[in-house]
């Protein structure tokens, strides 16, 4: 069993961090809570509705405009523009809306000047905070960030970091992030630490 006996809450516009050792069970859990991974038993509930016994697509509608993801490698689309790539789950959600969201968000990061420009051609920073303004576009209720600042230096994460904090707070949008960095997990509102699997006092 990866996780024993794991129980927790966040209302909106809460942080919450995940810290622990590697192999701890952080990215399992955060898995689990965006209903990602199935887990073998006890309850997972998102937006008031049990994730348990959902289908793999009827968890992902849920998710759909209301869940954003930041991820530790970026998961850019490699031939699309960086407006392009914010723009894309915004067309999946069937908004007539998405480029001048997408223009908006790319703004609110530093890149207006940067939208025509391909992965390959931005930096790791520039890079993650494309994939910042892309989960945040759709204003979704719930963000899950996995060790959003470990592929970048210390300055360029803190860049980034300020700007999840600032999006967080601008949007009321519940934060839940997996994070090795001490400084980070120390700016939400609440932080778990994991150990083989259960949650330490």
């Amino acid at each position: 069993m990866i996780l024993d006996r794991v129980s927790l809450a966040l209302a909106a516009g809460r942080s919450l961090a995940i810290v622990g050792a590697s192999g701890s069970g952080k990215t399992t859990l955060l898995s689990l809570l965006a209903g990602l991974d199935h887990p073998s038993e006890g309850r997972i509930e998102m937006f008031g509705q049990a994730l348990t016994g959902l289908s793999e697509d009827q968890r992902a509608a849920m998710r759909l405009g209301r869940v954003g993801f930041v991820f530790q490698s970026f998961h850019l689309l490699p031939n699309y523009t960086a407006l392009e790539n914010v723009m894309a789950p915004l067309e999946l959600a069937g908004r007539d809306d998405a480029e001048t969201r997408a223009r908006a968000a790319l703004q609110a990061v530093g890149l207006g000047e940067r939208l025509d420009h391909l992965p390959r051609q931005l930096s790791g920073g520039e890079q993650q905070r494309v994939a910042i303004a892309r989960a945040f576009a759709p204003q979704p209720l719930l963000l899950f960030a996995d060790e959003p600042t470990g592929n970048l230096d210390q300055r360029t994460g803190a860049k980034v970091s300020d700007l999840l904090f600032e999006l967080n707070r601008a949007h009321q949008t519940a934060l839940v992030l997996v994070t090795h960095d001490p400084a980070l997990a120390a700016r939400c509102g609440e932080v778990i630490r994991l150990d083989q699997g259960r949650v330490q006092a």
